[in-house]
C-alpha cells in the first residue's frame, strides 16, 4: 500500500496548523494556557515569539501549516520508499 504524498502533506499541514491555532487562541483568551508549549514552538520557529497578540497567532499558525505539510510529505515519501518490497 502506498501513501499519497500530497494528501498526507495537506492533512499534516491542516492538522498541525489547526492545533497551533487552537492553542495560540486559547492562550490569547486565557493567558496561562499552553505557555510552555508556545515557548517551545517559539524556540524552533524564527520570527515567532509566542507573545499574546493576534499577529503572533497568525505567524505561528502559518509556520505550523508549512511545517506540518513538509513533515507529512516527508513521512509519506519515506514510508513509500521503505515499504517497497
Amino acid at each position: 500500500m502506498k501513501l499519497d504524498v500530497k494528501g498526507l502533506a495537506f492533512a499534516g499541514g491542516i492538522l498541525w496548523g489547526a492545533c497551533m491555532l487552537v492553542i495560540a487562541l486559547a492562550n490569547f483568551i486565557w493567558p496561562t494556557y499552553g505557555v510552555p508549549f508556545l515557548q517551545a514552538v517559539a524556540s524552533v520557529y524564527p520570527g515567532y515569539t509566542g507573545e499574546r497578540s493576534l499577529a503572533q497567532v497568525v505567524v505561528g499558525t502559518l509556520y505550523a501549516l508549512v511545517d506540518g505539510g513538509i513533515g507529512g510529505g516527508v513521512f509519506a515519501w519515506l514510508y513509500n520508499r521503505l515499504a517497497r518490497g
